[in-house]
């Protein structure tokens, strides 16, 4: 084994066991320490392919400092965002399937989600760059092939609703304008429809966050979301294949998702009306 090898495990084995004291701290520093300093280390192990460190530690550890205890100022948001949405972190060997990288890329997306939280909270970026932003999880969407759920050796990877939950915090930004918000209405659809994966571990219920927080905020005109729900049945008439299946299979589940979220709510009647409908027509069971 090389010395840099050596040198790796070793920082990787020493974060780790930082980590687990500050959790154990409560997330508290000792003194002398400053969460700059672990920073880099984050960052540099945010996809790491076991999820102790990865999922238990790292990202919990976003959560704190970013949200609950506010750590970082605006413009260390600012510069955290530049890096997650990097060609190393979002956007790290893109395009690419069944192999590990997924985890560095959907995992750089929930600190994404965090730091669009405390914009909501307090704005510190500008126009342009929550509208960049945007642009940059639309590219992410289409170029995200790894849809994977669960994966038994590496835990969850979750892309499609890593990026769901970045989506939720973008749409209720007062920066988000109506052709914006169509664009991630198309970028869901492309989602459902994209050909080989059907969803299977519950993928559809974070996608439904989206449209569910749009409605329930009145983001978009009724008659347009409606309009969008039918769309969804037209890969009814694409060709017999198993990418048809996929489309047709996503876009029932999630519309069944999105109807139970929504069927308490006395406005939403004409819609409800409409997925069931549509529902009816991407169900090949159905018997009406």
């Amino acid at each position: 084994m090389s010395k840099s090898v050596r040198t790796s495990e070793g920082t990787r084995t020493k974060l780790m066991l930082d980590l687990q004291r500050i959790e154990k701290d409560k997330y508290q520093l000792r003194e002398g320490e400053q969460h700059q300093d672990f920073l880099p280390l984050l960052l540099q192990y945010i996809g790491d392919p076991e999820p102790e460190l990865r999922d238990n530690l790292i990202y919990p550890m976003f959560y704190m400092w970013i949200k609950e205890e506010k750590r970082f100022n605006g413009e260390e948001l600012r510069s955290l965002l530049t890096v997650l949405t990097d060609e190393n972190h979002l956007f790290y060997n893109i395009g690419s399937v069944e192999d590990q990288s997924v985890f560095t890329r959907s995992f750089s997306a929930l600190p994404i989600a965090l730091i669009v939280q405390r914009h909501k909270q307090k704005q510190f970026l500008k126009q342009s760059e929550i509208e960049q932003l945007m642009h940059v999880m639309l590219r992410y969407y289409k170029e995200e092939k790894d849809l994977r759920g669960y994966i038994t050796i590496g835990g969850w990877a979750h892309s499609a609703s890593h990026g769901a939950d970045v989506f939720v915090e973008l749409v209720q930004c007062e920066e988000s304008s109506v052709p914006m918000l169509r664009e991630v209405l198309v970028a869901i659809s492309g989602m459902l429809q994209n050909g080989k994966h059907i969803f299977c571990d519950e993928d559809d219920e974070r996608l439904v966050n989206i449209v569910d927080t749009m409605i329930d905020q009145v983001l978009l005109p009724h008659q347009y979301l409606t309009d969008w729900v039918n769309s969804l049945a037209q890969c009814c008439n694409f060709p017999r294949s198993r990418s048809q299946v996929v489309a047709r299979v996503n876009s029932k589940n999630f519309l069944r998702s999105l109807y139970f979220r929504r069927r308490q709510e006395s406005r939403g009647n004409e819609l409800n009306t409409v997925m069931l409908d549509t529902e009816a027509q991407l169900n090949r069971f159905s018997i009406n």
